[in-house]
């Protein structure tokens, strides 16, 4: 993700020297350099250095050849993490300058704070690094960071304090709450947050990376294989999922749960949990489904069929080996006339094994019938809101005696219409968060498979459709909230036009829409999912919580909308301003 690193200096007070001539040029190659490394461009990162037979770089063991295993092709790879901050920049002649700025560098071998000095020379192609020095300071404890001056909202649903103080350490909150309680620490790097409000960073409950936010990651919805293979969709996404880290962080969500696909998203878990660029991501990997349904690739399954009760109970027990953080069934009920009975036992059979190997379990099922099941199958959670009918009596019972969570996932299928529509509302998404990739295909959808349209009648049926099921799932929403049901956050991002990150704030929206205060909202996009994710750790702005936190520039507690205007991110305690991380 890109660094702007003046917004982070002039935040935490940090005096910046004089430009040069060309102001800004060395802290855009600087930037440019910093987002090639977060790209993984190998082209990029060497473009902005100047070339010369070997790369020289000097560390406290001497002389190294720095990155020299890019330049072959090579190596060692990426890190998971790099975060620069407190970059400052002096001018030494019109064509020479100096920087330097504290670095933080996560890998698969562990975390490494330091400093890092660059020469930067003007040359007829721009500004270059002629020099990179790197001193790690693996004893040194970094500075507190503390945010003050904001209206904290904390995520719990208690009253809001003015003129707050969050200090941060070592990635975790270590204070919170008015300054008499949370006194300033003397070596903090402070960042005024005056006249703005702090809450937990948003937690999405509902997602899959093994899905694009657009049609050809989901060529069930409109077939495009012909120009995107399916094959080859599912491989760039496995190959760069952090293209949609930024949105997330972009978006205000710091953690996410993918409850559905290629067995490949596990290993998003190790990768993401300490990372400070991207969400803190969990994972159900592959899926059980009721249907055998078709979309999986030749040589892995994202949906496993229950055949039956030993395939059940053997995939429970594979996905607790795996390291899945819940397993998933997808309840779907087959063409008609459907054997109800053995359907409703495998399910049962899957909630058993669950119980036995201890992983929650989380269902897909909008038919009343089908919600009422899961929950006798011991539900932890219910990923979409129930459709086909109001929810009865019995459901909330069973609901509320089961402590299950309902995720309501209100807006994923306008998606579909507006894809049967060929008209993507765009304008009701913040597209700066959105990948290019992604923006360039959701901004094409109005031209695409012209063939395949929908005929006017269909479209009409097909849009009246989608209103009575949205109509529907808002009245259950308000029911079962009323009812003491706990409700969180969930978007079904991936789907098509449900866009990873960015589809969030329509989704708190709808919430709000279906009677929900703003601050029953926002309950539900932290503390209540983070409960559904089964973590304690983060979801409220708390002493001891991760540090992960959101600053905006207007109060959730009036409109839920105000959550739109974020001014700061922070992901693990590392601070982002708002334009830094769009595309």
């Amino acid at each position: 993700m890109r660094l702007t690193t003046i917004p982070i200096v002039a935040t935490l007070g940090l005096p910046l020297a004089a430009p040069l001539a060309a102001q800004g040029t060395p802290l855009d190659a600087f930037r440019d350099n910093v987002a090639a490394i977060h790209a993984r461009d190998r082209a990029a990162y060497l473009s902005h250095y100047l070339q010369t037979a070997a790369l020289a770089r000097v560390g406290p063991d001497g002389l190294q050849q720095g990155y020299e295993e890019f330049a072959r092709g090579a190596g060692a790879g990426w890190p998971d993490t790099l975060v620069a901050t407190h970059f400052r920049i002096v001018p030494l002649t019109a064509d020479v300058a100096y920087g330097v700025y504290r670095y933080r560098v996560v890998d698969s071998s562990g975390s490494v704070r330091g400093v890092s000095e660059r020469v930067l020379v003007r040359t007829p192609e721009g500004w270059k690094v002629a020099v990179t020095t790197a001193f790690p300071t693996p004893d040194a404890v970094p500075p507190p960071i503390a945010i003050v001056g904001a209206t904290l909202v904390d995520g719990t649903g208690a009253a809001a304090v003015r003129n707050a103080v969050v200090v941060m350490r070592e990635g975790r909150i270590a204070c919170a709450g008015p300054r008499t309680t949370c006194p300033v620490p003397a070596d903090a790097d402070t960042v005024s947050a005056l006249g703005k409000w702090i809450i937990p960073g948003l937690i999405d409950t509902h997602v899959h990376f093994s899905q694009t936010g657009w049609v050809d990651g989901r060529p069930d919805a409109l077939d495009l294989r012909d120009r995107h293979p399916y094959e080859t969709v599912e491989a760039e996404l496995h190959a760069r999922p952090e293209r949609f880290f930024r949105s997330y962080l972009c978006s205000g969500v710091t953690s996410v749960f993918d409850v559905g696909g290629y067995p490949w998203t596990l290993d998003l878990q190790a990768r993401t949990a300490r990372s400070t660029t991207a969400p803190r991501v969990l994972a159900a990997g592959s899926l059980l489904s009721t249907i055998d349904f078709w979309l999986n690739l030749p040589d892995q399954r994202q949906f496993i069929y229950m055949a039956d009760e030993a395939v059940v109970r053997r995939a429970v027990r594979a996905h607790k080996t795996w390291g899945a953080a819940a397993i998933k069934v997808w309840y779907i009920m087959p063409p008609q006339p459907p054997d109800t009975a053995r359907i409703s036992a495998l399910v049962r059979a899957a909630g058993d094994e669950a119980r036995k190997v201890g992983l929650p379990l989380i269902v897909h099922a909008t038919g009343l019938w089908e919600a009422k099941d899961a929950l006798r199958a011991g539900a932890h959670v219910l990923v979409h809101s129930v459709w086909s009918a109001p929810v009865d009596d019995e459901f909330l019972t069973l609901a509320r005696r089961q402590g299950t969570i309902y995720v309501p996932t209100l807006t994923v299928p306008d998606g579909y219409r507006q894809v049967a529509a060929r008209h993507f509302a765009g304008e009701r998404q913040p597209l700066a968060c959105v990948d290019p990739a992604t923006r360039a295909k959701a901004l094409a959808t109005d031209t695409v498979a012209a063939a395949q349209r929908l005929s006017a009648a269909a479209l009409e049926e097909r849009t009246a459709r989608t209103a009575r099921t949205f109509a529907q799932a808002l009245a259950n929403l308000k029911r079962v909230h009323d009812a003491g049901i706990p409700v969180a956050l969930g978007t079904d991002a991936g789907n098509p036009l449900t866009l990873h990150g960015a589809s969030v704030f329509m989704e708190l929206e709808a919430m709000q829409a279906s009677g929900l205060t703003p601050r029953d909202v926002l309950v539900a996009a932290t503390a209540n999912a983070a409960r559904a994710l089964g973590l304690d750790s983060t979801g409220t702005v708390a002493a001891g919580a991760a540090a992960d936190l959101v600053v905006l520039d207007a109060d959730p507690l009036s409109d839920i909308r105000n959550v739109r205007q974020i001014a700061l991110v922070v992901r693990r305690g590392e601070v982002y301003t708002r334009h830094e991380l769009e595309y």
